[in-house]
């Protein structure tokens, strides 16, 4: 029954045309989420000729005005939670290429699933129509720092004079990147477990996965598929395909991986790099895996002095380790030694990310909003020796005991926030029952003025435990819709109090 659907007047199934290159004219394409991945994969779908048809939960004024510019190319759009129920009456679809929020049990996605209607992310679309000379892509994955790697990527990339763009899951949509008319020379493409779980063939020149931890378990159903869905990454690796010499759980991974013959792994760590690895010794950044004579010399990239303004005190290590993944992705795509230097040197840290927003009285304060889960809020907490910790949120049930555990030793004082603060009330009570601890009154949160005012109350807080030196870092291990609309406004809320309290003291 879905073979004669799908036949109508074009009896090309949508997975078996050829590609790259592949031309969607014609097909009827299904886009689930009208987000920024949605768009971009109407537009340009609609643009070669193919029918698209977008259905999402959300009926908004935006959605509205999206749908309205795309019209004129004949979109047609289905607005409101009752589209989003099962597949849409009418012309039968060839493709589904859904958001990457879209979980595989959603009624429409598990029918598309039960009548053999593919289903694709934007990302595996892209890969399909790109032409056979478009860029090279290099992959990047991982439960943290995977922004971090993709953006010093894309820093040394054009350090080496390559027309390169960060894209995927931070920037431009893979498609529009993929697909950009002037043609780009290589992307740095940063892939969630989500957009890989719907990716078949992404056959990256070169990947990554910089680390793997415990996340979006609700979503995967357990650690081992979340852990698959990030191995994916290396399928089709043709040249290099990068892990964590301390994680075994990354080497395991690429170990699994179906490659192109000729691929080699290749390892990083913060220690003396062995063949086929990078590393560090004695502050510099070395290369042992993309020269010549690799058994005897190792090749300088850079210094520890070169990250040096990626951190409060210096680049921490898991900053470090980042820095070692773009270099060897480079590498890997050739990029000279210098051009690396030159990119880590000139490379500056996104919003929210460990980003120095203020100093004043002794005082450094320190936005790593970013840091949602506690993993990422270690890394964080292990970058300075005396820290007042501002922490909380939704923990969607994560563990923060074995946190608070190992950072109890460099904090001074902790302020909570979040309207369940019991995980980290516990954790402290178990590991450091005198440590100072604040809990503002969180007030009317409802509006943006209420939010602002709650982040100064909190801010305050925490320049009341802090000593001369002390880090006040907002790193929360915790997501953040419980009291803000994102991570970004919980990160702009601190920066703006805690330059306003900064410039008080002087």
């Amino acid at each position: 029954m879905a073979a004669s659907r799908r036949a109508g007047n074009d009896p090309r199934r949508a997975e078996d045309r050829p590609w790259p290159g592949m031309d969607v004219s014609g097909l009827h394409i299904l886009v689930t989420g009208f987000g920024v991945s949605g768009y971009a994969v109407a537009d340009q779908t609609l643009q070669r000729g193919a029918r698209v048809t977008v259905v999402d939960a959300a009926d908004t004024e935006r959605a509205r005005e999206q749908a309205r510019i795309l019209e004129v190319f004949g979109l047609r759009a289905l607005l409101g939670p009752e589209h989003t129920r099962a597949l849409p009456a009418g012309d039968p679809v060839d493709l589904v290429v859904t958001s990457p929020g879209w979980r595989p049990d959603q009624p429409l996605l598990a029918q598309a699933a039960a009548d053999g209607v593919p289903i694709w992310s934007e990302v595996e679309l892209a890969r399909r129509m790109q032409p056979a000379d478009g860029p090279a892509w290099l992959g990047v994955t991982g439960t943290n720092g995977k922004t971090t790697t993709v953006t010093m990527l894309e820093s040394i990339l054009q350090a080496a004079g390559l027309r390169a763009v960060a894209c995927g899951n931070v920037g431009l949509p893979v498609i529009e990147a993929a697909l950009d008319p002037e043609g780009f020379d290589v992307l740095a493409v940063e892939l969630s477990s989500f957009q890989l779980h719907w990716t078949q063939h992404l056959q990256c020149e070169s990947a990554v996965v910089l680390n793997l931890s415990e996340d979006h378990l609700d979503w995967h159903g357990s650690f081992a598929a979340y852990a698959a869905a990030k191995g994916r990454i290396y399928e089709g690796v043709r040249t290099a395909c990068v892990y964590a010499t301390a994680d075994e759980t990354t080497r395991d991974l690429v170990e699994e991986a179906d490659v192109q013959e000729g691929a080699r792994a290749v390892g990083i760590g913060l220690g003396s790099p062995g063949l086929s690895e990078l590393g560090v010794v004695e502050g510099m950044l070395v290369d042992r895996a993309f020269i010549e004579d690799r058994r005897t010399r190792a090749a300088e990239l850079g210094t520890l002095a070169d990250l040096a303004h990626l951190g409060p005190q210096g680049a921490p290590p898991h900053i470090v380790l980042d820095a070692l993944a773009a270099a060897a992705l480079a590498r890997a795509h050739g990029v000279p030694q210098e051009a690396v230097r030159d990119g880590l040197r000139s490379y500056r840290a996104g919003a929210h990310r460990a980003e120095v927003v203020a100093t004043g009285g002794g005082t450094v304060y320190v936005d790593d909003s970013k840091a949602t889960n506690p993993d990422a809020a270690r890394a964080s907490l292990v970058s300075a020796e005396r820290i007042v910790w501002i922490a909380g949120g939704l923990t969607k049930g994560a563990d923060v005991d074995s946190l608070v555990e190992a950072v109890s030793g460099r904090l001074t004082g902790v302020v909570l926030i979040g309207e369940d603060d019991a995980p980290f009330r516990d954790a402290l009570a178990r590991h450091a029952p005198a440590l100072p601890l604040e809990r503002p009154d969180p007030g009317h949160t409802g509006d943006a003025e209420g939010r602002a005012e709650y982040m100064r109350r909190v801010v305050r807080a925490a320049r009341s435990l802090a000593g001369d030196g002390d880090v006040v870092l907002l790193a929360p291990a915790a997501a953040s819709m419980d009291q803000f609309a994102n991570y970004a406004e919980r990160g702009d809320l601190f920066a703006a109090a805690a330059r306003e309290i900064a410039h008080a003291d002087g």
